[in-house]
């Protein structure tokens, strides 16, 4: 899967999930930090899903309907945890995330908004 971290997920998560043969990269290596709407536009270019810390993105996504190719969203996890429980992720939701699903990580469960459908359900 292609992933984007975000600056505040921890740096060394790049090479864990690198190893699990993701294509991973770290807005920490850009040259600037230029902000939740382009991080999240620049994603869904790539196809990339986002990884961070922060509820920003969901509110962009949910609130805004900005369009994106799903978000992780990591809450209350060491460092340490955060390349594991992004692999978790990916094993459990990650045809839901390619569609553009949310998944929010806790210590103990996932919860997954799924993508908004696009298409008319028949009955």
């Amino acid at each position: 899967m292609k992933l984007l971290l975000d600056t505040c997920v921890w740096p060394g998560a790049v090479a864990e999930l690198t190893a699990k043969g993701h294509d991973v990269l770290w807005v920490g290596d850009w040259p600037s930090d230029p902000g939740d709407d382009e991080i999240l536009a620049f994603a869904l270019r790539e196809g990339r899903t986002v990884v961070t810390l922060d509820k920003d993105f969901g509110e962009l996504a949910v609130a805004f309907g900005h369009a994106h190719s799903g978000i992780i969203r990591l809450v209350n996890f060491q460092i340490s945890k955060h390349a594991s429980v992004c692999l978790s992720a990916v094993e459990q939701h990650g045809e839901e995330l390619a569609k553009g699903a949310i998944v929010t990580a806790e210590p103990g469960r996932l919860r997954v908004r799924p993508a908004p459908s696009s298409e008319p359900s028949e009955e």
